[in-house]
């Protein structure tokens, strides 16, 4: 039997609750992973190149916070050792991950220099394109912690078969993450190093994989 998806508003509350009884490890998760961003920031204006720095730290970072939260998403459970696990065992797709995501901003980039304002057409297909890619982001990282054993290109090529099945409802999701974020820096720059960040991983999590049995409410 296939094993349903949350919809949006069912993924953004199932991790609002799962926040709701773990937020003070999350918060030290959401924080420890910000500190690190802000450490490699602040590196990147005196070490280059600096993508070495963010793929090295940043990337092995959100893998393991990732971690975290499929697995408070799957199983209801969280302890503060699953975080230095996470590490240990995603690091290395986690490093990967961010490097791919750099290379197509870097691709991106140059494309927009290339085609300007004179080709405008072209320069909007390019936004689209990355818009897509950002997206597909949200249901490739829950997915390469979930499927551990998988090779990356297959997991990237069941989020992408994920979203073209649903890809208004995946627009829409990242929309709400984008406004959950945006009000989190509103409201203070610290809400978002502390709170939303672990909040959106969450919820990614509840919204890019399958209903774990053991959440399933008894019938």
């Amino acid at each position: 039997m296939v094993r349903s998806r949350l919809t949006v508003g069912g993924a953004l509350r199932a991790a609002a609750v799962d926040f709701y009884h773990q937020s003070w490890r999350l918060a030290v998760f959401n924080s420890v992973l910000s500190a690190v961003v802000l450490a490699v920031l602040y590196l990147t204006l005196f070490v280059h190149p600096a993508f070495v720095i963010l793929v090295l730290l940043v990337g092995p970072c959100v893998a393991a916070l990732m971690h975290c939260a499929v697995l408070l998403a799957q199983e209801d459970e969280l302890r503060f050792g699953d975080a230095p696990a996470g590490l240990r065992l995603h690091w290395l797709r986690g490093a990967v991950l961010a490097t791919v995501i750099l290379f197509v901003a870097w691709l991106g980039v140059i494309a927009f220099r290339f085609y300007g304002r004179e080709q405008w057409l072209f320069s909007v297909l390019v936004g689209d394109v990355l818009a897509v890619f950002a997206v597909v982001q949200l249901l490739a990282w829950p997915l390469a912690v979930y499927q551990r054993e998988r090779p990356l290109h297959r997991v990237f090529g069941d989020a992408l078969s994920d979203f073209l099945s649903r890809p208004v409802l995946t627009f829409a999701f990242a929309l709400a993450l984008l406004l959950v974020n945006g009000l989190g820096v509103v409201a203070g720059v610290m809400p978002f190093l502390t709170l939303t960040i672990a909040y959106s991983f969450l919820a990614a999590a509840h919204f890019a994989l399958p209903r774990s049995p053991l959440r399933e409410p008894p019938t």
